[in-house]
């Protein structure tokens, strides 16, 4: 699969700006993983006040990034386009570096589980070869 841009991942997930946190989608294999990237910039909304004169990337964010990331697997899949995946659970969150503006971040989503329409992905973002955030994603689909 070719790189994917923002114009193609907001025709599988419902995201928009300011809240798509995806730039591309590097690889792509429907209902198994996919990965994307976001690069991380200062002109970000959410660096005004997290926190001043030390932008940090929220946590919460980075989650969320993991899940459009996940979103993405799971909604390319025939079965399930037009359809919204939800958050069904954040489990086994570990939160082990700071992301900064200047920051790339890959975005790595296995689904491992999938029955019906709630499964199950392990997430991982990493920043230049490091683990910024690991998390056990459940998604349902609506």
């Amino acid at each position: 699969m070719s790189q994917m841009g923002t114009r193609e991942i907001m025709e599988i997930i419902p995201h928009r700006q300011p809240f798509l946190l995806l730039d591309t989608i590097e690889e792509l294999e429907p209902g198994v993983r996919a990965l994307g990237k976001k690069c991380v910039t200062y002109n970000e909304p959410f660096f005004a006040g997290h926190f001043p004169g030390e932008p940090v990337m929220p946590g919460v964010l980075i989650v969320e990034a993991l899940a459009q990331t996940g979103a993405v697997a799971i909604l390319s899949q025939p079965d399930f386009q037009g359809k919204t995946a939800y958050f069904g659970a954040i489990n086994k969150a570990r939160f082990k570096q700071k992301v900064v503006p200047g920051d790339v971040l890959l975005l790595e989503v296995e689904i491992v589980k999938q029955k019906g329409p709630v499964g199950i992905g392990n997430a991982k973002a990493t920043v230049n070869g490091k683990t910024a955030v690991l998390a056990e994603l459940t998604f349902a689909i609506g």
